[in-house]
């Protein structure tokens, strides 16, 4: 006993104390044991029960203007109506409605590249589209082009052979492309397939009138210009037939009606330097015709 340094105790002496010091641990950690066995528990039956799969979200459609507001948007001004119609036509490329009523705004414009490739572009996914081969006609006829309006003003006909708009328009491309004779035809059948529009009268009356024809021009524009379906434009073709004629005084009357001071000051300046210069035939210009198809 004396030979055992001061802190060694008898073995029965250190036993509760080692009891002690073991289980105290074990009892504190029992109750956190016992929770976390109820928690994996729970989290296992979270991990087995079904998991709802939440559905992918799908990018909106973009929305299409509907019949009232399309129509609307025909009434704008050129500038307001490309923007509109490229809104529409980039929603949905195979909109043909969308993609003609653009390049008819750009062609409005002047900007003549841009409005050959919107018809174009509906050309390829709708070929026979009757409306877009007529555009696509137009637009070469705005930037002088006519032989390259041919085939879509053709391709226009065969598909809606009862329609005066593709004849009256290649008879303008035929006249562009100095076949003369073809053009004649175009324009007489176009005449004949609407005899109470005033557009195609109109055109065969600017054909006549460029090839030296002036009475016969008027009288077929008197009568165009009393259809219902007469334009500003007729009328100014009238005036200016009339005024070939020689007679400046009553085509002066007649422009004033529907043209501003100063255009109407600068196309008599024209129609007096052509009489000047014994011009007896109009030129046939696409501004002299863009109402007539």
């Amino acid at each position: 006993m004396l030979g055992r340094p001061s802190g060694d105790m008898p073995s029965m002496c250190r036993k509760p104390v080692l009891l002690a010091t073991v289980l105290t641990p074990i009892l504190l950690l029992s109750v956190p044991a016992l929770a976390a066995g109820k928690g994996d528990k729970a989290a296992k039956s979270a991990a087995s029960a079904p998991v709802a799969v939440q559905p992918t979200a799908q990018p909106a459609e973009p929305r299409k203007a509907g019949a009232a507001e399309r129509a609307e948007a025909r009434r704008l001004d050129p500038l307001a109506r490309a923007a509109f119609w490229s809104n529409e036509f980039e929603a949905d490329p195979r909109d043909a409605e969308a993609g003609v009523a653009l390049s008819q705004a750009l062609r409005s414009l002047g900007r003549y590249d841009d409005a050959a490739a919107a018809s174009s572009r509906v050309l390829v996914s709708h070929p026979s589209d009757v409306e877009a081969l007529l555009e696509t006609a137009r637009v070469q006829l705005a930037r002088g082009e006519g032989f390259f309006a041919i085939e879509p003003a053709r391709t226009a006909a065969a598909a809606a052979p009862r329609d005066w708009r593709p004849q009256s328009l290649l008879g303008v491309a035929l006249e562009q492309s100095k076949r003369d004779d073809e053009a004649l035809v175009a324009h007489r059948q176009a005449v004949a397939l609407a005899a109470n529009e005033a557009a195609p009268a109109a055109n065969l009356a600017m054909y006549l009138a460029g090839h030296g024809d002036l009475a016969g021009a008027e009288a077929l524009l008197r009568k165009a210009v009393a259809m219902p379906s007469s334009t500003i434009q007729i009328r100014q073709n009238l005036a200016l037939v009339v005024g070939l004629q020689g007679r400046v005084d009553e085509a002066e009357r007649m422009a004033r009606q529907d043209l501003p001071p100063q255009m109407v000051d600068n196309n008599l300046a024209w129609l007096r330097a052509a009489l000047g210069q014994g011009q007896g035939s109009a030129t046939r210009t696409w501004d002299a015709v863009k109402a007539g198809g």
